[in-house]
C-alpha cells in the first residue's frame, strides 16, 4: 500500500502562510508522499515562492510539484522553481521521479498541462498561427507526459498535472470554459501508460471525481473542491482501497470507498 497525499490551488502569500502547516505537520503518520498540482501562489513571485517553500518544506516525507497557470503570471519561473527546489520540493516539468515508499516504488510523472478542450468540442491545429500555436503547447505538453509516464520503472505510477485530462472532474465550471480548463490530450497521455490515478487541479469550482476513456481514475485535488489540507489516496492492489480527507482546523479524518 502506498499512500499520497494532494492538494492543489493553495495560492499562498504572507497571509496565507501557517493555514495548512498544523495538518501537514502530520503527514509522516498517514501519508508517504505529497503531491501539489501546481497554483501554489497567487502570482508566481519568488517572494511567494519563499511562501510555498516556508508552508511545505521539511514535512519528514518527499513533496512533488508542478506549476499552475498562477504560478507562471509574473514570469518569475526559474525563480519560484529554484526557491522550492533549494526547499526540498521536487519541481516536474515533462519529467519524472521515483520515490521508494515503504509500500512499494511510486512514480510520478508531471506536467502543468493546459488547455484546448475535450473530443467534439476543443480546438484545432488549424488556421491562424495564434490557434496553431495554442494547440501545439497543449500537444506538446501531453506528448512529455506521456512519454514521462511510459518511461517510468516503479511499481505505481501517478500522473500529477494542474490542468485537467477530462470534462467529469468540471463539473460544476461553466461549460464555455472547459477548453481552458484542460484538454483530453492529456487524458490520452495518461491511458497510454499503466497508471494508477491522475491527481490535477486548477477547476475551483469542479468535482473531485472522474475517469479518463481507458478507466484511470482521475481526482481533482485543487483546495476549494477537497476544501482541507490535502486528500489521502491509498495505491495497493486495488486503487482507492480508501480515501482519507483531513481538515485543516480539526484534523478529522473521513473514509469513504
Amino acid at each position: 500500500m502506498i499512500r499520497i497525499a494532494a492538494v492543489g490551488d493553495v495560492h499562498l502569500d504572507e497571509d496565507v502562510v501557517g493555514r495548512f502547516r498544523p495538518a501537514l505537520e502530520e503527514l509522516p503518520d498517514c501519508a508517504d508522499a505529497l503531491l501539489l498540482a501546481g497554483d501554489l501562489t497567487r502570482h508566481g513571485t519568488e517572494a511567494e515562492a519563499r511562501c510555498v517553500a516556508r508552508e511545505f518544506g521539511g514535512l519528514g516525507v518527499p513533496v512533488v510539484t508542478v506549476l499552475g497557470n498562477h504560478d507562471h503570471q509574473c514570469d518569475q519561473v526559474p525563480q519560484v522553481v529554484k526557491v522550492l527546489q533549494d526547499a526540498g520540493i521536487t519541481v516536474l516539468e515533462g519529467d519524472s521521479v521515483v520515490l521508494d515508499c515503504p509500500g512499494g516504488r511510486l512514480g510520478v510523472a508531471g506536467v502543468k498541462g493546459f488547455g484546448g478542450g475535450f473530443a467534439g468540442r476543443c480546438a484545432s491545429d488549424f488556421g491562424e498561427p495564434e490557434m496553431k500555436a495554442f494547440v501545439r503547447t497543449t500537444t506538446e505538453s501531453a506528448d512529455a507526459l506521456g512519454a514521462a509516464l511510459r518511461g517510468l520503472d516503479c511499481d505505481v505510477r501517478v500522473a500529477l498535472t494542474h490542468y485537467s485530462p477530462v470534462p467529469d472532474t468540471l463539473a460544476g465550471e461553466p461549460l464555455e470554459i472547459y477548453p481552458f480548463l484542460g484538454s483530453y490530450q492529456l487524458g490520452q497521455a495518461i491511458d497510454s501508460a499503466p497508471t494508477a490515478l491522475a491527481l490535477h487541479g486548477h477547476a475551483h469550482a469542479g468535482t473531485e471525481k472522474g475517469t479518463t476513456p481507458g478507466g484511470v481514475r482521475v481526482r481533482n485535488v485543487a483546495h476549494p473542491v477537497i476544501r482541507q489540507a490535502y486528500s489521502i489516496y491509498h495505491l495497493g492492489d486495488h486503487l482507492d482501497q480508501g480515501e482519507v480527507s483531513r481538515t485543516v482546523s480539526s484534523g478529522i479524518q473521513q473514509t469513504w470507498s
